[in-house]
C-alpha cells in the first residue's frame, strides 16, 4: 500500500483563497472565469501561476507560493490580486471574498469544463450543484510523515474554533440560514468530504485511499476533500475547515492561527509530549456548533468533554502560541485574531448590513472589504 508524503520545509506555508467574481452594476455572480484567466496569460500563452479555476466560472482561486512567513504567502496573494484586477476592472467584475454569496442562486450557476468537475457534478447531482462555496486553504509544511497523523487529530480539537472566527456564509439562496457558516454544512453533503477520519497509522490511511480508489468512489487523494487532509503531494497538512476571507487582515490572522497551531503539535512531538485528542461525536458535534452559533458557541474543548465559549478558548491560545508566533515572524497577523474576538466575525458584520440595507447592500460590504484589505 503506497502513499508516499513528498519532503518539505517543516513549517513552510501556502495559502489558497478562492474569491467571487461579481457583477460591478447588480453585484450577482458572474460566469467569467474563463475570460479572466485567458487575458492573465502570458505572452507565450502560460497561465498565471498564482490564478487558477475552479469548480464554478464564477471563481477563480488565488495561490501563493511555498513561503517562511505568512505574510510572505499573503503578499503573493495581494500581488496576484492585482494582476486580476487590471483584467476584471475593465470587465466591470468585482473581486469578492465571503463563505458564500448573499442572494445568487446555484442552479443558475455554470461549472468550468474538466473532466474531474463533470464527474462530480455526474455522481452528486442535486447536491454538487449546490456547491456554490467558497474556502481558504493553508497548507503547512511537516518534515517527518510520522508526525502528519498526530498533528491533524490534535488539529480536530481545535478547527471548530477557526471555523467560528473564520465564518462568513450566514446567507444561502436569499435566505438567512440561521447559520454562522452555512458552508460548512453544505460541502460536507458531498462524499468525501467534511469530518476526517482519525487513522492511527499510515498505512491504514494508504488503504483508505486504496479502498476507495478499487471501489471507484475517487481517481486519486486529491478528491478525499476532507476538513483537515494531509497533501501527499506537497509533503503537508493542508487545513481547509476556513469559509473565504472577505479581507486579508482576517485571513493573515487565521492563516497565522492555522501556522502556530501545526508548528506548536510539531515541538510537542520533538519533546516527547502527547498531543490532545477527542472523540469523533465530539469533533463532529463541534463542527456543528461552530457552524450554527460562530462565535457564540460553546465548544468541547478536549477529550474529557470539558465545554468552553470559543472566544474564552482562543483567547488562551493567542497567549499559548505568542512564542510560537515569535519564531514564524507572525505575531502581528495572530494578534490581529484579538479583533476577531472583540468586534466579530465576518457573518456577524453581514448580518448588520442586511437587517439595515437588505441582502444587496452585503454584496457592496464585500466588495468594499475586499479593496480596504480590513473589516469594515
Amino acid at each position: 500500500m503506497g502513499l508516499d508524503f513528498a519532503r518539505s520545509e517543516r513549517s513552510s506555508v501556502g495559502i489558497e483563497w478562492e474569491l467571487q467574481l461579481l457583477d460591478a452594476d447588480s453585484g450577482d455572480l458572474r460566469q467569467n472565469a474563463e475570460t479572466v484567466l485567458d487575458r492573465l496569460r502570458g505572452s507565450d500563452g502560460t497561465a498565471h501561476p498564482h490564478v487558477h479555476p475552479e469548480l464554478l466560472v464564477n471563481t477563480v482561486e488565488v495561490v501563493s507560493g511555498v513561503r517562511g512567513t505568512v505574510r510572505e504567502a499573503t503578499d503573493d496573494l495581494e500581488r496576484a490580486i492585482t494582476d486580476l484586477r487590471a483584467v476584471t476592472e475593465p470587465l466591470r467584475i468585482e473581486l469578492a471574498g465571503a463563505g458564500s454569496h448573499p442572494f445568487a442562486r446555484p442552479a443558475f450557476q455554470k461549472v468550468t469544463n474538466r473532466e474531474r468537475y463533470a464527474r462530480l457534478i455526474d455522481r452528486t447531482r442535486w447536491w454538487g450543484r449546490q456547491m456554490l462555496l467558497y474556502g481558504i486553504h493553508v497548507h503547512v509544511g511537516v518534515e517527518q510523515r510520522s508526525k502528519v497523523l498526530p498533528i491533524m487529530r490534535a488539529l480536530l480539537t481545535r478547527f471548530a474554533h477557526l471555523q467560528s472566527l473564520a465564518a462568513s456564509s450566514p446567507f444561502w439562496d436569499r435566505q438567512d440560514t440561521g447559520y454562522a457558516s452555512n458552508r460548512a454544512m453544505m460541502f460536507q453533503q458531498l462524499p468525501t468530504a467534511g469530518v476526517p477520519y482519525q487513522f492511527d497509522t499510515w498505512p491504514e490511511l494508504a488503504g483508505y485511499v486504496e479502498d476507495m480508489t478499487r471501489t471507484g468512489v475517487i481517481e486519486d487523494f486529491s478528491e478525499v476533500r476532507w476538513d483537515i487532509r494531509p497533501s501527499p503531494r506537497f509533503g503537508t497538512i493542508e487545513v481547509r475547515v476556513c469559509d473565504a476571507a472577505t479581507n486579508v487582515q482576517e485571513l493573515r490572522a487565521t492563516s497565522a492561527l492555522t501556522h502556530c497551531l501545526v508548528e506548536h503539535y510539531s515541538a510537542m512531538l520533538d519533546a516527547g509530549q502527547e498531543l490532545p485528542t477527542a472523540p469523533r461525536w465530539f469533533v463532529m458535534e463541534n463542527k456543528w456548533r461552530s457552524a450554527r452559533y460562530g462565535m457564540d458557541a460553546i465548544l468541547i474543548r478536549d477529550g474529557e468533554g470539558e465545554e468552553e465559549p470559543v472566544s474564552d478558548t482562543v483567547a488562551g491560545m493567542l497567549v499559548e502560541l505568542e512564542p510560537v508566533a515569535h519564531r514564524l515572524g507572525c505575531l502581528e497577523d495572530l494578534a490581529a485574531v484579538r479583533q476577531i474576538l472583540d468586534e466579530g466575525a465576518s457573518y456577524q458584520r453581514q448580518l448588520r448590513v442586511a437587517a439595515g440595507h437588505g441582502l444587496d447592500a452585503v454584496t457592496d460590504s464585500l466588495v468594499a472589504e475586499m479593496r480596504a484589505g480590513t473589516p469594515l
